[in-house]
């Protein structure tokens, strides 16, 4: 565990190390930030941030997304979990980036060390740490995460003085997502459901989440079991019906859930939902179905519904 005096020792060396940076050549230093104040209003309260952040640390699958959909290469980021890389989306478009622990339990010297002049997260992955960060560099949180994927987007980008550019981005992606469903001719009268198998586990994913709010925006309905306003419920192998739907959309989270999704999926209770046996059952990328937070993420998973409906 990170101990309060270490912490303190490690933003008074990162300030100290800062200071004396000050003294040297301008080489020496990252690219000062342009123009002036301005004060972000957050889950946390307020925080001023000066002109364009140049190095950057997120501590968020989301957020790092909202960065990079921005143009921003962080400085910093966390990964899912410590068993897993950088999604690949993510990974290929941040390139040489830092990684300073995990999602929830990020690694407070490294993100010291790394002088950023902005952080990004969220109050429910990191509402403990918020002190100790906002220490380090100006620290903006958003609320939670999934559902509101799209204001945390613009606060993010009122971080990164990119708000404008932002909003676009969104606006293209609601006019994109309409049209997707329009060329389904009524959407809402297809009912779309969406199962993730985790170790030991099979989620369904319902309206409250963050690909609840894709199939919206597209205009799909939902089976009756998965009209709730929340990230995802349980249920059990018996339970496998309750997955069913005119379209079925899965994926597994990891290479050992695999195993376990792929003896499900060769199994006869499979053959048993009408999706199976329609041949309307899809196999998607978790990491953009399910670990993904952002615009990027979003747009990839039109891509894939966008390909079922030429289908169609």
């Amino acid at each position: 565990m990170f101990r309060p005096r270490r912490l303190l020792a490690a933003v008074t060396a990162a300030l100290a190390l800062g200071t004396a940076a000050g003294c040297g050549t301008a080489t020496e230093q990252p690219a000062a930030p342009q123009g002036g104040e301005r004060i972000i209003n957050h889950a946390k309260g307020q925080t001023k941030v000066a002109g364009t952040p140049q190095r950057v640390v997120v501590l968020d699958t989301g957020e790092l997304d909202a960065a990079l959909a921005l143009g921003v290469k962080p400085v910093g980021t966390v990964l899912p979990d410590a068993n897993q890389n950088l999604q690949p989306y993510l990974a290929e478009k941040a390139g040489n980036i830092e990684i300073v622990g995990t999602i929830g339990s990020p690694n407070l010297e490294k993100i010291a060390a790394l002088k950023p002049d902005l952080i990004l997260s969220s109050k429910v992955r990191d509402d403990e740490h918020y002190e100790a960060l906002s220490k380090i560099a100006p620290t903006v949180f958003a609320e939670t995460v999934g559902k509101p994927w799209k204001e945390n987007f613009l606060l993010d980008a009122e971080a990164l003085g990119k708000k404008a550019e932002a909003q676009r981005i969104l606006d293209a992606y609601q006019q994109r997502a309409a049209e997707i469903g329009k060329q389904l001719g009524d959407p809402a009268a297809t009912k779309v459901s969406a199962l993730r198998f985790l170790s030991g586990e099979f989620r369904l994913y319902g309206t409250g989440s963050y690909l609840g709010t894709i199939l919206a925006d597209v205009g799909f309905g939902r089976p009756d079991n998965q009209q709730f306003d929340k990230t995802h419920t349980k249920i059990s192998r018996e339970q496998l019906s309750q997955a069913d739907g005119d379209l079925l959309f899965y994926s597994a989270y990891g290479d050992k859930t695999r195993e376990q999704m792929d003896q499900v999926v060769s199994s006869v209770q499979w053959t048993t939902l009408g999706a199976v046996r329609n041949g309307k059952a899809i196999e998607v990328n978790d990491d953009t179905w399910f670990l993904g937070l952002g615009p990027i993420a979003a747009n990839l998973v039109l891509d894939d519904l966008q390909k079922y409906v030429t289908q169609e």
